[in-house]
């Protein structure tokens, strides 16, 4: 039989293994062991609280969560439960993104930065869309439970993927809500990922996007490397590198017809832009 109990030392063991998908495959009325104590968490992860009350600590500080809410858990962060109520029931789904890395857009670095762009970081809320979010938990939950072949892992890849975007969708109106406290500079950062999304198969300059901005594009470089880490052309280089691997690994494209894509002026010159960039030519890269 598939009871709470034995869910519940599937999961345990998942979280202590490190596994790419780590999941409560449905309601369980008790948090793993593994959690209640200081917890690296190796990827995103996802509390939804159904019934009851729990106490946690996140990133060193203590948080609450009732009936309705949702926890959200981002990468690389050390998450501790502190206490249960006795009619606590919960989901509990966390997930590795390295495996969707490579078809994930710069619209993702929205869910990453959340926790450093609000005043007042928070983690827990009711979205409004649990229920949704329960959906895409129980189609990914049943990847789990078939044989596992090149169709079964696409198709999980890609449950991963829209469970991604759904999740960076609740987090960039949450963002747009508190506008007034994340200032002005997040804001025009926000606003320039949006763009490069937008634009960024057919403009490379941070000219262009300076321009759209109505910011010089020194100042507009400045202010993305100090909140990310990246200048804005990096940004735009990192999302054509991160696109041009989905289409050499998830489509029968060849180089000529990858380069056309981004506009670059020949197969040569995209070949030798992808290779300062990976370390690898694109048939290399193809092949690997």
């Amino acid at each position: 039989m598939n009871t709470k109990q034995e869910r519940l030392s599937r999961l345990n063991s998942a979280l202590l293994n490190k596994q790419q998908i780590c999941s409560s495959e449905g309601v369980l009325c008790a948090f793993p062991s593994a959690l209640e104590s200081p917890f690296m968490i190796d990827g995103v992860g996802l509390v939804i609280c159904r019934q009851g009350t729990f106490s946690f600590v996140l990133k060193q500080k203590s948080f609450f969560a009732k009936t309705g809410d949702t926890l959200f858990l981002p990468k690389d962060s050390l998450f501790q439960v502190l206490h249960a109520s006795n009619d606590v029931e919960i989901v509990i789904f966390i997930y590795q993104t390295d495996p969707i890395r490579d078809i994930m857009g710069n619209s993702v670095v929205s869910m990453n930065l959340y926790s450093h762009l609000a005043t007042e970081p928070c983690y827990v809320w009711n979205t409004g869309e649990e229920e949704e979010i329960l959906k895409y938990l129980i189609l990914l939950d049943n990847t789990l439970k078939i044989e596992k072949n090149t169709f079964s892992l696409y198709e999980q890849k890609l449950l991963l993927l829209a469970l991604t975007y759904r999740l960076c969708s609740i987090y960039t109106r949450k963002l747009i809500a508190e506008k007034a406290s994340i200032g002005h500079k997040h804001d025009i950062f926000i606003r320039l990922i949006q763009l490069i999304e937008q634009h960024y198969t057919k403009e490379r300059g941070v000219d262009f996007y300076a321009d759209k901005l109505c910011l010089s594009p020194k100042y507009l470089s400045t202010l993305s490397k100090s909140i990310c880490g990246y200048t804005v052309q990096e940004l735009v280089f990192k999302s054509i590198i991160r696109k041009s691997i989905s289409l050499l690994k998830n489509t029968q494209k060849n180089v000529q017809e990858i380069s056309d894509f981004f506009n670059f002026p020949n197969a040569s010159y995209f070949g030798t832009f992808f290779k300062k960039q990976t370390g690898m030519s694109p048939q290399q890269y193809r092949k690997k």
